[in-house]
């Protein structure tokens, strides 16, 4: 919950507010008055109670205004964070949808290293290269490692250090050489030491210099620490989300290149286009040190600084890379993932803001093959979240892990290190039984903003509290899903069931999902895992009574995955595949051996004694 939106709370209960925070003044018609913000009696502040304007203050003896909020903070002499936990609390409201979403990582905290105030070579680099002060270089702590040859930016959080960085004077190669003094330590932002308490803006930056730059021109900015891209670079994003509530506007100012925006674009679709605004770095400067060492006034592009496009809203300029792809290069190429099995590749792809539908009869293997898909996923560098309605999280990792180390019974030393694979990898949506639709998509929404997760799978339709009749309501949760993807740019995979048919001897395909049409008319994707019962049947009964099996049908497929629709492809056909049960894989032929995604350094000892 934003600071905003507290505040907006806040009004509704303005009068009760009044009363707890300025309990010695008293109501005059629509105001609460008060004599300062200390709290006695007179008439300098008032608060107004009633009307477009409730939750407004000012005290005409000062000049200072704002929102409950800022009073809250003001009144008792805290900061806005703080202030926004007690309103909370007063409110009874809580700020997280989720408690506890993700696997939770430890971070070491840095040794503060040895350090001096800037003189010298640093100080002079910092002053006559950098064009900064030395309040500027105080306010954000800056130090010089002991040999007068390197800068250090501490990291503080509450004062509490967690994360320190040397910058080199000297070039590597002629590359600046900026390292964390300490390895495994938090991904953080870095400047919050000199972020006033009371801030209700804030502007983000892509490097230390440009940081301190901002506030040379006015503007204390906090800075990324890994610079600009996406994906592993912006990881600070879900360690600094919920500080980060207390802004209502985000100004993000990367530098001018590719990676800047590409950062910028992840930031501002993380934190919210709806407050975050881009600041556009003129040319031919770079960042914002550039900006003011050539003494540019930050205000102006500040003020022009605009919030990012709907992302539906593009020039069809902007697509002619894609266009020159679809037409040559290969399905590798496309934004997304391929499917597990190879003999897919170039025929089927996983695109964001897609929806896949995954059907089938009960036993035939829907959550094994888009357990796969997750593993392939996940390997490729995605962040997965599996809602599985059906089994309890142990009941599904462990099947997972099975997919994983391609084997039944993996030793406990090496689940612990597919766990640790997991761990940034993988979110489980922790419900078993019926889940309201509603708070299924909160969380999902969650994990996407905060954590970057782009791959979804829920397991299944039938467990999302819809009525199997309800098909108007069907129809409106996958609507929903629809907005979700192609709002965040995700790629969600939905289980579905086949209507029950007079055997499970022949695969079923579009028209056996069972629901309503709008459930496969909405699908980017549609696809259904069949396990050929048929020949499990007929080798079961031959075994039985020690008859040999015929070879023919030992080496028919034992599955087949039909896609049925692909919007985006021209690809709608089937590819035969073998169920190995030792891994709970599908692979494509009888002599195929599993994916084994995560290594185990002693092979030897990796299956578990019996």
């Amino acid at each position: 919950m934003r600071a905003a939106e507290i505040a907006s709370l806040l009004a509704r209960r303005a009068d009760a507010v009044a009363r707890r925070l300025l309990p010695q003044g008293r109501r005059v018609g629509k105001e609460w008055q008060a004599g300062s913000i200390n709290g006695e009696s007179g008439s300098s502040l008032q608060v107004r109670l009633d009307g477009e304007k409730a939750g407004t203050w000012a005290d005409f003896a000062t000049g200072e205004s704002g929102d409950l909020l800022d009073l809250w903070a003001l009144t008792s002499r805290i900061s806005i964070a703080t202030a926004m936990i007690e309103a909370m609390g007063f409110l009874g409201v809580s700020n997280s949808p989720v408690d506890g979403v993700g696997p939770g990582r430890e971070y070491r905290r840095p040794t503060a290293p040895a350090s001096a105030a800037p003189a010298g070579r640093v100080l002079k680099y910092l002053s006559e290269e950098r064009g900064l002060s030395v309040p500027a270089i105080n306010a954000y702590r800056v130090r010089s490692t002991p040999g007068d040859d390197g800068i250090i930016f501490p990291y503080f959080r509450d004062d509490e250090l967690v994360l320190a960085k040397r910058l080199k004077l000297e070039r590597t190669d002629g590359k600046k050489d900026i390292r964390p003094t300490e390895p495994g330590c938090e991904p953080a932002l870095f400047g919050w030491q000199a972020i006033p308490n009371n801030a209700r803006s804030v502007l983000l930056v892509e490097g230390e210099i440009d940081a301190l730059s901002a506030w040379e021109m006015g503007y204390p900015a906090l800075s990324v620490p890994f610079g600009g891209g996406k994906g592993a670079k912006q990881q600070w994003i879900e360690r600094e989300f919920n500080r980060l509530e207390q802004f209502d506007e985000i100004f993000v100012a990367m530098d001018r290149d590719s990676e800047g925006k590409l950062a910028a674009a992840e930031i501002a679709g993380r934190l919210g286009i709806h407050r975050c605004r881009i600041v556009e770095i003129p040319a031919p400067h770079k960042d914002l040190n550039d900006l003011l060492r050539a003494r540019v006034d930050l205000k102006p592009l500040i003020d022009r600084a605009a919030y990012m496009d709907p992302s539906e809203l593009k020039s069809a300029s902007s697509f002619v890379e894609e266009v020159i792809r679809e037409f040559y290069s290969p399905d590798e190429a496309e934004p997304g993932f391929v499917p597990p099995w190879p003999k897919l590749h170039g025929r089927l792809h996983f695109r964001w803001s897609e929806l896949t539908i995954v059907n089938g009869v009960n036993g035939h293997g829907k959550s094994q093959v888009v357990g796969q898909i997750a593993l392939t996923a996940a390997s490729r560098g995605e962040r997965v979240c599996i809602a599985s309605l059906e089994l309890k999280p142990r009941k599904l990792l462990m099947r997972l892990t099975r997919q994983a180390t391609g084997m039944d019974a993996p030793v406990e030393p090496y689940i612990r290190d597919v766990h640790d694979w997991y761990r940034d990898k993988f979110w489980i949506f922790d419900l078993v039984g019926t889940a309201k639709a509603e708070r299924l998509l909160e969380v999902f929404r969650y994990a996407r903003q905060r954590y970057g997760v782009r791959v979804f799978i829920i397991d299944s339709l039938l467990k999302c509290g819809i009525d199997e009749s309800d098909y108007d309501g069907q129809k409106r949760f996958v609507e929903r899903l629809c907005d979700f993807k192609n709002e965040h740019d995700v790629h969600v995979f939905l289980v579905t069931h086949s209507r029950k048919g007079e055997s499970e001897e022949a695969p079923t395909g579009k028209l056996d999902v069972r629901g309503g049409g709008a459930i496969t008319d909405l699908a980017d994707t549609g696809l259904t895992i069949w396990r050929n019962k048929f020949k499990e049947s007929r080798i079961a009964k031959a075994e039985a009574i020690g008859n040999p099996v015929d070879d023919e049908l030992r080496g028919s497929p034992d599955a087949v995955l039909y896609c049925w629709k692909q919007r985006n492809g021209d690809w709608e056909k089937q590819i035969a595949l073998w169920w190995h049960r030792d891994s709970f894989q599908f692979v494509e032929s009888a002599r195929a051996i599993p994916r084994v995604f995560v290594e185990f350094t002693s092979r030897s000892t990796a299956r578990a004694t019996a």
